[in-house]
């Protein structure tokens, strides 16, 4: 049982700093009437703790393999809601996006911390469930600034949003800081290379960054103009197309725990995997034609896409951890998300500039070009199942 305690720790740290992270898409509106910027530009500012985060999150993996999940996440985090709520006193969008890169380097410990957390308190067989959870942490977050931040930027402003993200942040740090620990011992089938030499010598751990570094752009695209869409091409209420996204991250936690499950059933992490990402093809290609055509598929499927896209996350984060081993997990799962935050960075400014010229189609379109070039790279052939 305490091992559930732990992770709920970790699924609290994570899903609390994402308000501040990745959540300030949702307020996209708002921060292009602050500063006055096109879409664009916008996008920068509110994707500007993905600088930090690329920064730093291999630091934060060597720090934790060296002393634990407790230290980093209560420090980490505890940083970060103090960088949040100093960029609630500034003005100049520049300052905005240089303390918002330095939240990110230091929410970034959250990230990390929570995924060792199951490899190191759960056995394989409760791992993809356990896995799933943790990444409902992200799901849960966006769920609640999708249905907290517009009206509060809406009735407060951006600095308004920035310290709802920071009292978030400073809870849960305090919490991870009193009442994470150690695990009694190491559980059985860490996996790992053989004779504890670096795990890249496995040609499926590059497969598995590769691949949910072209499962990304999908994703962030869906996630950070996707709002601006309803908005905009479908001339929605920013509040009630917060909501739809909102509704949309709790279907996306379920759809994460499900996937888990089915992993643990089965045994494997990359078949179901590669499943997902053939479920996801079909769901972008309605995405973009609904789009195209400013139909009624639009806003359905930008739902459906927003769930989706984040399905497979957990699966392949999950998978490079195991095959990274205990000694090597946190820097492993920091290059992980490093790899997945620089196509993230790369792709959001030139998916709004690809939406401003040729419409919101093109950028979903871009995001269905990245999920059909992942198929091929997914590592499902020869796969074992993690049953010990």
């Amino acid at each position: 049982m305490r091992r559930w305690w732990m992770l709920a720790l970790g699924v609290n740290a994570h899903a609390s700093v994402t308000l501040g992270l990745f959540g300030l898409p949702l307020v996209m509106p708002e921060i292009q009437r602050h500063f006055g910027v096109s879409l664009p530009v916008a996008g920068v500012i509110a994707n500007a703790p993905a600088f930090g985060i690329l920064a730093a999150l291999v630091a934060w993996g060597a720090l934790a393999d060296r002393h634990g999940e407790r230290l980093i996440l209560g420090a980490g985090v505890g940083l970060a809601a103090v960088l949040f709520a100093a960029v609630a006193l500034v003005e100049r969008a520049w300052a905005v996006v240089a303390l918002l890169a330095l939240a990110g380097a230091a929410g970034s410990a959250a990230m990390v911390g929570g995924g060792r957390i199951v490899l190191r308190w759960f056995r394989p067989p409760e791992r993809g469930v356990a896995m799933g959870l943790r990444q409902v942490s992200f799901t849960l977050g966006m769920a609640v600034g999708a249905f907290v931040l517009p009206p509060v930027a809406g009735a407060c402003g951006l600095p308004g949003v920035l310290l709802v993200c920071a009292g978030a942040s400073l809870l849960a740090a305090v919490l991870a800081a009193l009442f994470l620990a150690e695990p009694p011992h190491e559980p059985a089938g860490s996996g790992g290379a053989a004779g504890g030499g670096s795990p890249y010598r496995q040609r499926a751990l590059w497969r598995v960054h590769a691949t949910s570094a072209l499962h990304v752009v999908p994703q962030i695209v869906v996630s950070t103009y996707g709002v601006t869409c309803l908005v905009e091409l479908y001339r929605w209420d920013a509040v009630a197309a917060g909501r739809l996204f909102g509704a949309a991250a709790i279907g996306g936690a379920a759809v994460r725990i499900a996937a888990g499950r089915w992993s643990d059933r089965s045994g494997l992490r990359m078949r179901p995997l590669l499943l997902i990402t053939f479920a996801n093809l079909a769901v972008l290609a309605l995405l973009v034609a609904g789009t195209l055509t400013r139909t009624w598929l639009g806003p359905a499927m930008l739902a459906l896409a927003a769930v989706m896209t984040v399905a497979g996350n957990g699966l392949a984060y999950l998978a490079a951890g195991e095959l990274a081993g205990p000694a090597w997990a946190g820097r492993v799962l920091g290059t992980h998300n490093t790899l997945q935050n620089t196509v993230s960075l790369a792709a959001t400014p030139l998916a709004g500039v690809l939406m401003e010229r040729a419409g919101f189609w093109a950028g979903f379109a871009a995001g269905l070009a990245c999920a059909i070039l992942s198929v091929p790279v997914v590592p499902w052939r020869g796969e074992h199942g993690q049953r010990s």
